[in-house]
């Protein structure tokens, strides 16, 4: 075997595991897409004659379980507080995973999105405030604050090449950050009258959880069992149970079996193997090229983390199935006179205000703060035209922000408030920021600026 094929089989055998990020931003690009379709659906459905199915449906009773041992809810409910539960739960890995090795792993790296988020989290808020200072609606003052990672990629994917990898890259860890916030917010201000009872059986899963963990334990089903007794204690003690996804996904291993050379080793002596077989039509040779196939597998299993597996079988879940489910079920408003009435309202002004200006106002003042003082630097490749593009991209809230709408809100006029703008902000500071970005990557040296 030569020098050259050798590197090849290398770099094809590497590749795949030195690639995260790219793979989510596609997952991510694509589900924005499917996101966007199952929202039109929504709009279109409950703008029908068949309005009432809509609102039929999601409240339909739903139980899970068998005599005493049973939960009921109305449909909405296991979507928001089920479903959106295994969203945060991936949320929570990506979180470790760039914490441990990705974008986040280095101060230097990580203080840009940070800062970037911090300051696109605390400007809109600040601005919603003001439009709401005095009103009860001041509640909703965390729902301007999320930045919809997949939306924003989703748009940044229909700019192709003219979007520069790095802001990609930027705009994924700022998010990130977002999550994180958002994560915080429901969780210090939008948790119910405890049950210690049950947040006593919480810290006994938790407990699980990490001596899971501690124990070398490495099957991802140990781990999502542990997760779902959590979860049903989280929903009895009054924590919002999509939070129990969060502190799960912090206890998934992340370290390997073996390293990246050992893993190098192994699967270069496979591929032999498998070489050394390939021409033969043998019982003996068709066992070698069994083996070495097995041998293969066996060393990829070796070098992926439970977390890294977790996060790759989940991911396509939530990008294609659970968040335009919950789209389809929370996106429905009825677009008449009251809806262009509601625009008007402190809730709805406050939420575009937010998203459209706030986020990126707070994320340019960030950015340019922390790069002015020295102690962080922009991307290469990435211009302050691009900051200011993904800030608006970032602007593009919706499924968090309808989440933590539907937390800060008991009213159903102030929900559909929150929509409106939600949708409206959405809108505009999508188009607005694609125009921006395409007019940018018309430019020559449009990165450099």
């Amino acid at each position: 075997m030569t020098t050259e094929t050798i590197r090849v089989q290398r770099s094809r055998l590497i590749l795949p595991l030195m690639t995260p990020i790219q793979s989510f931003m596609r997952v991510e690009a694509s589900g924005g897409i499917l996101l966007l379709l199952t929202t039109i659906a929504a709009l279109i459905w409950v703008n029908s004659p068949w309005e009432d199915s809509y609102f039929d449906l999601w409240s339909t009773n739903v139980r899970f379980g068998i005599k005493d041992f049973s939960l009921s809810k109305p449909l909405l409910l296991w979507i928001n507080d089920g479903l959106m539960a295994v969203l945060f739960f991936v949320v929570g890995m990506e979180i470790k995973r760039e914490v441990i090795g990705g974008e986040l792993s280095s101060l230097r790296a990580a203080t840009l999105p940070i800062a970037a988020a911090v300051g696109g989290m605390a400007v809109p808020a600040l601005l919603y405030v003001a439009f709401n200072a005095g009103n009860d609606s001041v509640n909703g003052w965390g729902i301007p604050m999320a930045t919809d990672i997949a939306f924003a990629l989703g748009v940044l994917a229909l700019l192709g090449s003219r979007a520069p990898l790095s802001l990609k890259i930027f705009l994924t860890a700022l998010a990130i950050v977002d999550d994180l916030g958002a994560i915080l917010v429901i969780a210090f201000f939008f948790t119910d009258e405890l049950g210690f009872a049950a947040l006593g059986y919480g810290a006994i899963f938790v407990g699980l959880l990490i001596g899971a963990n501690r124990a070398g334990i490495r099957e991802p089903i140990i781990f999502l069992l542990l997760s779902i007794g959590l979860w049903i204690a989280f929903l009895k003690a009054g924590i919002h149970p999509t939070l129990a996804g969060v502190i799960a996904a912090m206890t998934i291993p992340a370290t390997t079996l073996i390293g990246p050379r050992q893993f190098l080793e192994k699967a270069q002596a496979a591929v032999q193997k498998f070489a050394a077989a390939v021409t033969g039509d043998t019982g003996q040779a068709r066992s070698d090229r069994a083996d070495a196939v097995y041998e293969l597998e066996k060393a990829s299993h070796q070098i992926e983390s439970p977390l890294t597996r977790l996060e790759h079988r989940l991911h396509p879940w939530v990008a294609f199935a659970i968040m335009p489910i919950f789209a389809l079920a929370n996106a429905g408003l009825v677009i008449d006179g009251d809806f262009f009435n509601s625009i008007a309202e402190p809730v709805s002004l406050g939420i575009i205000a937010g998203l459209v200006i706030g986020k990126p106002v707070g994320i340019v003042f960030a950015s340019w703060l922390v790069v002015k003082l020295g102690i962080a630097s922009l991307p290469r490749g990435l211009g302050w035209s691009a900051i200011v593009g993904g800030g608006l991209l970032a602007g593009i809230g919706f499924t968090m922000s309808l989440f933590i709408s539907g937390l800060a809100f008991d009213a159903p006029e102030q929900v559909d408030q929150a929509k409106a703008g939600i949708l409206i902000a959405s809108l505009i500071a999508g188009t607005v920021g694609w125009v921006l970005l395409a007019r940018m990557g018309k430019t020559p040296r449009a990165a450099e600026d």
